[in-house]
């Protein structure tokens, strides 16, 4: 897990259509290792994501075309792209803006101006968010798998305790009878006059 906390990039999905803004988020985000893909209105953005589903989407709301809003929206609603982070940064201070990007599927939402290190701080975390949720569903599928397997051990006993069981009653049958008569022997006897007595 210290792995996972210690050196977490990935490829990143930058949305803004000011291109000084762009070029300030993806000169920081490359110097800290991330790759990163630009585009500079929601349709370029839609096409990109779906094409190569990024790691994690920055995403502006006021966008030429489509809003962040919209571009968000759809995106939760194709399962390709569902699982991506989207943080939304923007001008709009507004707790409504906020909380709109937040009820449409965004993870975070950062403020304009925006300072370098919260912007890299949320980043970090969101990749390391995703990181983990990747290794709990690996895991969650190998304990799926583990436990189809243990079902099946489980069942196969079962079948074999419930045979053997047969069989026992079988040899019980075969050891208080005789063969030729088919009448109780003399163990049946015995037994029965212990049970008795």
């Amino acid at each position: 897990m210290n792995e996972v906390l210690t050196s977490c990039t990935g490829d990143l999905l930058v949305v803004d259509d000011n291109p000084d803004n762009l070029r300030v988020l993806s000169a920081m985000l490359q110097k800290h290792g991330h790759r990163v893909r630009k585009a500079l209105d929601g349709n370029m953005a839609l096409t990109a994501a779906r094409s190569l589903p990024p790691n994690l989407i920055l995403l502006d709301i006021q966008l030429p075309g489509l809003s962040g809003y919209e571009i968000c929206t759809e995106l939760k609603a194709e399962p390709q792209t569902r699982s991506i982070p989207i943080i939304f940064i923007s001008a709009r201070r507004e707790v409504d803006d906020i909380v709109k990007g937040f009820a449409v599927g965004g993870t975070d939402y950062i403020t304009k101006p925006f300072q370098i290190e919260e912007v890299l701080a949320r980043v970090e975390n969101q990749l390391i968010i995703q990181t983990l949720q990747t290794q709990l569903q690996e895991q969650n599928q190998t304990l799926k798998a583990h436990n189809e397997q243990l079902q099946a051990e489980i069942s196969a006993r079962s079948q074999a305790e419930q045979a053997l069981h047969k069989v026992n009653q079988r040899l019980q049958t075969l050891a208080c009878t005789d063969s030729l008569t088919e009448v109780a022997n003399r163990r049946h006897l015995d037994q029965y006059l212990r049970r008795m007595w």
